[in-house]
């Protein structure tokens, strides 16, 4: 039943703080005991579902999109969120400002592609490589960068090495965002062109 409803932590939360209420009601305020675990089993049921995790694809209308195609988008979404959580914690411990800037940068445009295929799952072919390759290895090449810089005396070529695949690291991830952004236009072109031909056929023009 918890798997349904979340994970270990949205459960421990809610039990601690129905106990608190518990024993607040009971004692602070001097409610019946049975009122106080009546109202406390309420609060707890309803924070459960309060402070359930978010799940993939929640107010989508899955039937409508096909269960392989939405099966393949979980699968690598569950590849890349871990790995871009990663790039996420590899910024903040990167002391280097510009450096944390460019590798904070690669974990808002992982963040913004993970977001759109999980909005579009059909989409999710056009980033594979991305999402099971570049963001993963874009990960551990910063995680190597911030544990390198931490030495008291890191190798500067060393770094300056590191950096400059971070740098092609940013084309790429600006790569596949753009070619995500073109999978999603679909058919504009083509509707663009329809749209001036039934134009100029109306009103000539």
């Amino acid at each position: 039943m918890r798997g349904l409803f979340g994970n270990d932590w949205n459960w421990i939360a809610a039990g601690l703080i129905s106990a608190v209420l518990l024993v607040g009601l009971s004692f602070l305020t001097h409610f019946p005991f049975l009122v106080s675990a009546v109202i406390s089993v309420l609060v707890f049921a309803g924070l459960v579902f309060v402070l359930a995790p978010r799940q993939l694809f929640e107010g989508l209308d899955l039937g409508s999109i096909g269960g392989s195609r939405v099966a393949f988008a979980r699968e690598l979404l569950a590849q890349a969120q871990p790995a871009a959580d990663r790039l996420t914690a590899a910024a903040r411990s990167i002391s280097d400002k510009d450096m944390a800037a460019k590798v904070k940068n690669l974990s808002d445009i992982a963040a913004d592609v993970i977001a759109r295929v999980e909005a579009k799952p059909e989409t999710a072919s056009s980033v594979r490589r991305f999402l099971t390759y570049y963001v993963p290895q874009a990960a551990e090449v910063a995680e190597g960068y911030a544990t390198l810089a931490s030495r008291r005396a890191p190798s500067q070529a060393r770094l300056a090495n590191i950096g400059s695949v971070i740098a092609k690291l940013q084309d790429a991830f600006v790569h596949y965002a753009d070619s995500l952004a073109d999978t999603e236009l679909g058919t504009l072109d083509v509707d663009l062109r329809l749209i001036q031909e039934s134009l100029k056929e109306d009103i000539g023009r």
